[in-house]
C-alpha cells in the first residue's frame, strides 16, 4: 500500500521523482547517502534537515508540558516528583527524547521522532503515582517497557502488524490525521471544551474566536496554506519561523500572558502553553534530578499484585498499538509503505519503541513514545533517519538552550497539525465504502480517535469491529487468529474499571 500523497513534495518534485511503484535506482553519492538511502527515498540532504527542524519545532512542547503534568500530581506520601524541580524535569524530558530519537535515526532509519507520551504521563501521574511513591511508579513503566520489548523481539508485536488488514491500516492513518488536526485547533484555541452545555466542544469561548493568540494561529495557518500550495520549499519551517516572530511582537506590545495563571485562574485570551517573549538568558546548565529514580518492583508492594498487573496491561496496550498506528501514519504519508502495509525496518522501529519506554520509566519521565507529530516533518520532506538525528540533535542542545525553545508558542507550531491532518485525510479514498466488512470498523476507527482523543481507542474499537462484522456473517474463518486475540484484548481494555471493581483492585 501506498500513499497518494507523498508529503513534502511539491509538484515539480514530483514530476521529478520516479513513480513509487518502479524500481529504485541503484544507490550512489556519499557514505551518508548510502548509509541512509537518502538519494533512493527521493530525497536530499537539505529535505531531512528540514524535515528534523520542523519535527523538533512542532513537538518541542513537550520539554514544557511534561513537567506541568507529572508536577500536577502528587504520589501516596504527598511528594512532588524531584521536589518539584520544573527545569530538572524538562532537561531530563529533552534528553531521553534526544538519546531515543538519535537511536530512532541509526537503528531504524525512519523519519519517527520519540519523547513523553501525552496521556500515558498524565495516567502514571494521576493514576497511579497516587497508590505509590513516584519511585514505584516509574518502575511499573520500566516493566512494561521490558515486556513490550519482549513481545517484539519474539516476533509477536510484528505478528500482530501484520495480521491487520490492510484498509484497516488505511483506516488507522485517516484517523490519525483527523487527530492530529484537532490537537492542533484545541491547542491554538481554535477550538474549545465549553464549560457548560448540550456539546463538549466549541469555537473558541463561548462561540467565538477570543484573544490575539488564536489570530496568531489563525495567520500562520493561511501563511502555510499559502507557502504550499505555492510549491514553497521549505514551508511550513517558514510559517513557523514567521508565525513566531509576529506572536514575540504581540506579545511585546499586547502583554497578553500565559492562558493559565495559577490553578484558580484561567485566562481564555492568553497563549496556550510558552509565552513568546525574549528570554534573559539564551542558554541554561542542565541537571537531571529523576535519572535512575525507578524501583523495579515496589509497586506489587504498594497496591498489590492485581492492581499493579492492570497498571501495566493498560499501559501496554495503550503503547503497542499507538506506535502501530504512528509508523503505519508516518510510513504512508512518507511513501515508504510496502504491499502489505508495512513501514521498512518495521521490527527495529518497534525495538527502539520498545527500549524508549522502559528508557522513559528509569529516567523519572515517564514512558516515552513514537509522535505523530513526526508528520510534520514528513510534510516538509523527511524520509529517512536523517532526520530523526536532526530532531534528536535538536533536543540535546535543548536541555541547554531551553530558553529560546520556550520563545516558539504552540499557537506558531500547531497549524502543520492541522495542514498535515488535511493530507493525511486525502487516504480515505483507498478505504472500500462499499463493502461493510471493511467499512463499519474504517468509520469507527477514523471516528474514535478525535472523538475519544485517543489513538488506541480508535485502534480497539476498528478491531473488535472487525472481528464483529465478520463473526455475525458467517465468515469467522477468514478472521486471522491473532485479531480474535487482540480484539479480546480491547474487550478487556474498554472493560478495565469494571474488572477492577470486579476483582477489588
Amino acid at each position: 500500500m501506498v500513499s497518494p500523497h507523498s508529503l513534502g513534495t511539491t509538484l515539480e518534485d514530483n514530476v521529478d521523482n520516479a513513480a513509487k511503484g518502479a524500481p529504485r535506482a541503484p544507490q550512489q553519492g556519499t557514505a551518508l547517502d548510502r548509509y541512509f538511502r537518502i538519494t533512493e527515498r527521493g530525497s536530499t540532504v537539505g529535505r531531512e534537515v528540514r524535515g528534523g527542524l520542523v519535527t523538533f519545532f512542532t513537538m518541542a512542547y513537550i520539554i514544557v508540558l511534561n513537567p506541568i503534568i507529572l508536577l500536577g500530581a502528587k504520589d501516596a506520601d504527598g511528594q512532588l516528583l524531584a521536589g518539584g524541580d520544573f527545569a530538572g524535569i524538562a532537561a531530563t524530558t529533552a534528553l531521553v527524547a534526544g538519546l531515543l530519537t538519535i537511536a530512532m535515526g541509526v537503528v531504524a532509519n525512519f523519519p519517527l521522532a520519540l519523547a513523553t507520551g501525552l496521556g500515558l504521563n498524565a495516567f502514571v501521574a494521576y493514576s497511579i503515582a497516587s497508590g505509590m511513591t513516584w519511585a514505584d511508579a516509574m518502575g511499573l513503566v520500566v516493566l512494561e517497557g521490558i515486556i513490550i520489548l519482549i513481545l517484539v523481539l519474539t516476533g509477536f508485536r510484528t505478528a500482530v502488524f501484520h495480521a491487520v488488514p490492510g484498509q484497516l491500516k488505511v483506516a488507522i492513518s485517516v484517523g490519525i490525521g483527523l487527530f492530529i488536526a484537532l490537537i492542533g485547533l484545541v491547542d491554538a484555541g481554535f477550538v474549545r471544551r465549553t464549560a457548560a452545555g448540550p456539546v463538549p466542544v466549541e469555537l473558541g469561548s463561548g462561540g467565538t474566536l477570543v484573544g490575539w493568540p488564536v489570530l496568531v494561529f489563525v495567520l500562520g495557518f493561511v501563511l502555510m496554506v499559502t507557502l504550499y500550495v505555492r510549491n514553497v520549499k521549505g514551508a511550513i519551517l517558514i510559517a513557523i519561523a514567521v508565525t513566531t516572530v509576529i506572536a514575540v511582537i504581540v506579545e511585546s506590545v499586547a502583554k497578553i500572558g500565559p492562558s493559565v495563571v495559577s490553578p484558580e485562574e484561567y485566562n481564555p485570551k492568553g497563549w496556550n502553553l510558552n509565552v513568546p517573549a525574549l528570554p534573559e538568558n539564551v542558554i541554561d546548565v542542565p541537571e537531571f534530578p529523576t535519572l535512575g529514580e525507578f524501583t523495579l518492583l515496589g509497586s506489587f508492594e504498594a497496591v498489590g499484585l492485581v492492581t499493579a498487573a492492570l497498571f501495566i496491561f493498560t499501559l501496554l496496550l495503550a503503547d503497542f498499538f499507538d506506535t502501530m498506528g504512528t509508523m503505519t501514519a508516518i510510513g504512508a504519508e512518507a511513501g515508504l509503505l510496502d504491499e502489505e502495509g508495512a513501514p521498512p525496518n518495521t521490527k527495529r522501529i518497534l525495538i527502539v519503541d520498545s527500549v524508549a519506554a522502559a528508557a522513559g520509566g528509569a529516567a523519572g519521565v515517564s514512558s516515552n513514545t513514537s509522535y505523530i507529530e513526526s508528520a510534520s516533518g514528513v510534510a516538509e520532506g523527511a524520509r529517512t533517519g536523517l532526520a530523526s538525528i536532526v530532531t534528536g540533535v535538536l533536543f540535546l542542545f535543548a536541555t541547554i538552550f531551553a530558553p529560546l525553545v520556550e520563545i516558539i508558542p504552540n499557537e506558531a507550531a500547531v497549524p502543520a497539525l492541522v495542514l498535515v491532518g488535511f493530507l493525511m485525510m486525502q487516504q480515505v479514498k483507498n478505504i472500500d465504502w462499499d463493502d461493510v466488512e471493511i467499512a463499519v470498523p474504517a468509520f469507527l476507527t477514523i471516528a474514535l480517535m478525535p472523538f475519544t482523543y485517543s489513538i488506541s481507542a480508535g485502534i480497539g474499537g476498528g478491531f473488535v469491529a472487525y472481528v464483529l462484522v465478520k463473526a455475525v456473517r458467517g465468515k469467522a474463518a477468514q478472521i486471522h487468529p491473532l485479531m480474535w486475540v487482540v480484539a479480546a484484548l480491547f474487550v478487556v481494555y474498554f472493560a478495565i474499571d469494571p474488572i477492577k471493581q470486579l476483582v477489588g483492585a
